[in-house]
């Protein structure tokens, strides 16, 4: 099966560069694509310097959904937003006080990959981070989701009025030039012996850096069984599949545990490929009533993203009478939970008047 490989590489413009994280891109794209992906064939999709995270988002969501391995190499730095301190892969226009809106979510990442199959997705990570963002993942490892490969490093600040290289991510590439492309594992190792003999040859510190190794689950993952189901069309396999483990995870740490949400988060998105609306909304709800209940505050990533596909599933029911009472639930949520788009309580309340004309 076709591979598909995402090249990203991102930082400010301006006085806010860490890294010249563009500078690699020629290296890697100088790699055959099929070295890139380790299949025989693939596509590869390059995003230099982009300005806008929505385009971002486009184009890795089209990557998640491709059905073959697909790999992802990200070059740049990570910040902090202001509002939840949460990180943000740089973008063109960021600065510190723009992160929220210019800079792409650390945390869309993870949520693009998630249902993609076991064994299916690897990450290769150079980034560095400012000083405030180094001291946040001192003490919270960066999220990449459970089921993907992921190796790298994150590197600290670099001295002032310094730009870094991607030391890692020219070394990634440099061994891959060669046409062979070795197992990720041993690519990773011979790329961290690579980048820190050029730190040592050019006299920088060597060890500093955070250094990414998770391969990710072992084969026979239910995600795996569970993607499997739905590609071949077994969408109530699939989904009794997901229950089985949701009730297991509820009887063992809680149903409002992250391990029975993630469950009926997975449920969610099942119902969705199954074409029902109405399923899929009232378990995003049922997520975001739950994480609110646990405590977690409206502005919280996961809260956030288990409204907003709420209101999007909810905008694909057809039947007026689920359609309010769904509506009347998600309406009561966008009062708590607005979301980043302005408008989107307006939207459910003129929605829920024309559906009571109707009725």
């Amino acid at each position: 099966m076709p591979g598909t490989v995402l090249l990203l590489a991102a930082s400010p413009v301006g006085r806010g560069c860490l890294v010249d994280a563009a500078s690699v891109l020629p290296v890697l794209a100088a790699v055959p694509p099929a070295v890139l992906s380790g299949t025989d064939t693939a596509n590869v999709v390059e995003l230099a310097d982009p300005l806008e995270p929505q385009a971002v988002l486009t184009r890795l969501r089209a990557a998640a959904a491709a059905p073959g391995p697909l790999t992802v190499y990200v070059a740049g730095q990570l910040q902090l937003d202001r509002r939840q301190r949460l990180p943000h892969l740089a973008l063109a226009r960021t600065t510190p006080a723009t992160v929220r809106y210019t800079a792409l979510p650390w945390h869309w990442i993870r949520e693009e990959l998630r249902l993609r199959p076991s064994g299916a997705t690897t990450l290769l990570l150079d980034l560095h981070a400012d000083q405030e963002t180094w001291q946040w993942l001192r003490a919270s490892p960066l999220d990449c989701g459970r089921n993907n490969a992921v190796y790298g490093r994150i590197a600290p600040p670099p001295a002032r009025r310094t730009v870094a290289a991607p030391s890692y991510m020219r070394a990634v590439a440099t061994i891959l030039r060669s046409g062979h492309r070795p197992p990720p594992d041993q690519l990773h190792q011979q790329a961290l012996t690579r980048a820190a003999a050029d730190a040592a040859g050019s006299g920088a510190a060597a060890g500093a850096d955070l250094v990414l190794t998770a391969p990710g689950p072992e084969a026979g993952d239910p995600h795996a069984l569970i993607a499997a189901a739905v590609r071949s069309g077994r969408h109530a396999d699939a989904d009794a599949l997901a229950a089985r483990y949701e009730r297991a995870a509820a009887h063992a740490h809680g149903p409002a545990s992250e391990d029975a949400l993630h469950w009926t988060e997975v449920r969610a998105d099942l119902a969705m490929f199954a074409g029902d609306p109405v399923r899929s909304c009232r378990a995003w709800l049922t997520v975001a009533e739950a994480r609110l209940g646990a405590g977690q505050p409206p502005q919280a990533p996961a809260v956030e993203a288990a409204v907003d596909r709420a209101h999007h599933q909810w905008g694909q029911v057809r039947d007026a009478g689920p359609a309010r009472e769904l509506g009347g639930a998600l309406a009561a949520l966008r009062g708590r939970v607005p979301g980043p788009r302005e408008g989107a309580l307006d939207h459910v309340r003129r929605e829920l008047s024309r559906l009571q004309v109707q009725g």
